[in-house]
């Protein structure tokens, strides 16, 4: 680690969970981010802020006016361009150590397979009940930790689904791909601003505890919001036997093991 990310990460440095060691291994990670949205927006800058070496931003859509009530990393000048390329620009002003990948795509199976076996880490920010279970799929398929949430009006959720440890669930035991679930839109059904801000914020913040090989993470829980109130419900999740994703899992690892697999600095 560099004199300047001493200086830069010292308040990651003086927690005794992270420290040195956590910190070298945020800078050596590789983080998945599918949207660039009201989500995404947080969740990228997050990562970016606190040194994760390398995000992978994924989105098709380009940055509208409309986005600007709750969409974080963009601003008036970047609309029309790409979400991840707004993305990009928006971490690299705040830390340009930070390596963004910004890919102007969908995500789809065919694709995931070919990315998520090389992170640590996948974030789901998407807006569709297609893309979740695509990415979900690719999580069990390559035994990589997912962090999901949606939003929607005042309402919120949270979780993460952990393919590496046994009796943790999957996206797909929550939500069936062969149930009938109505995507709903923000343009239709509206969106207060600062929910995806909060919800955001936590994925980012489970994401970088996976990353650092800290605390305990969401896994087997549903964490769901209702902004009018605040008020917090928590779910237990159990795996369901039956899923037809998760029921045949790929060799169970260390829920540790991807963080702690590359020590040391990529600044």
């Amino acid at each position: 680690m560099t004199d300047d990310q001493l200086l830069r990460y010292s308040r990651h440095i003086l927690l005794d969970d992270i420290g040195i060691e956590g910190q070298n291994r945020l800078l050596a990670s590789h983080a998945l981010v599918i949207g660039a949205g009201g989500l995404g927006s947080p969740v990228a800058l997050y990562l970016g802020t606190a040194g994760v070496g390398q995000i992978t931003v994924a989105d098709p859509d380009s940055v509208d006016v409309t986005n600007l009530q709750r969409q974080i990393a963009h601003n008036l000048a970047r609309v029309g361009r790409p979400k991840a390329e707004s993305a990009q620009a928006a971490v690299a002003a705040i830390n340009p150590d930070v390596r963004v990948n910004a890919l102007c795509l969908r995500a789809d199976a065919a694709w995931l397979d070919t990315v998520v076996p090389g992170v640590d880490v996948v974030v789901d920010c998407s807006d569709n009940f297609a893309t979740r279970h695509a990415v979900n799929a690719a999580c069990v398929r390559h035994a990589r930790p997912l962090v999901s949430g949606a939003a929607i009006g005042f309402d919120a959720q949270i979780s993460v689904y952990d393919s590496r440890l046994a009796d943790a669930p999957c996206y797909a035991c929550l939500f069936p791909p062969d149930a009938a679930f109505l995507d709903v839109a923000c343009a239709s059904m509206g969106v207060f601003a600062p929910l995806v801000g909060i919800i955001g914020a936590m994925q980012a913040a489970e994401a970088l505890k996976l990353l650092a090989g800290l605390g305990s993470s969401l896994a087997g829980r549903l964490q769901m919001l209702d902004a009018r109130q605040m008020a917090w419900t928590e779910l237990k999740l159990p795996r369901q036997a039956g899923c037809a994703v998760c029921s045949i899992r790929p060799p169970q690892q260390n829920p540790n093991s991807l963080a702690r697999s590359r020590p040391g600095s990529a600044g």
